[in-house]
């Protein structure tokens, strides 16, 4: 039941993200207000890998390009870890056009992250080779 529960409520937020005025919904119309809040901690995370594997993408963020370190208003909250990542980084100087290549700016970025030891939206593995998502 629990990972019935997971598929539904994943479909409905990746149909939900990606376009708001889909007419279909393959949902019952009792599970259709479900949100990640309602799910546990094992399934957030779940979901979330989900949502990055194989796109690359969290919330509709590219996870690859010029990334700025700020300490408010971030676009994701990251957490460094060295097991169990959610998505792998090498910070490049130029050329960060794959997923999980990251290149440090101060202007123009692709995205915003904040540094966090808890309730991260992602965790980050920092690597010299294969960078990504498995």
């Amino acid at each position: 039941m629990k990972h019935l529960l997971f598929s539904l409520v994943l479909l409905i937020s990746i149909k939900h993200a990606l376009s708001q005025d889909c007419a279909c919904t393959d949902a019952p119309e009792s599970l259709s207000n479900l949100t990640i809040s309602d799910l546990s901690p094992e399934e957030k995370q779940e979901t979330i890998q989900a949502w990055i594997a194989g796109s690359c993408y969290y919330k509709g963020i590219k996870l690859w390009g010029k990334v700025k370190y700020v300490t408010s208003f971030p676009d994701i909250k990251i957490q460094y870890v060295e097991s169990f990542p959610d998505i792998k980084v090498k910070y490049v100087t130029s050329f960060p056009d794959k997923c999980g290549l990251w290149q440090v700016t101060e202007s123009f970025p692709d995205f915003k992250v904040q540094v966090v030891t808890s309730f991260p939206d992602i965790k980050v593995k920092i690597v010299e080779s294969f960078p990504g998502v498995d």
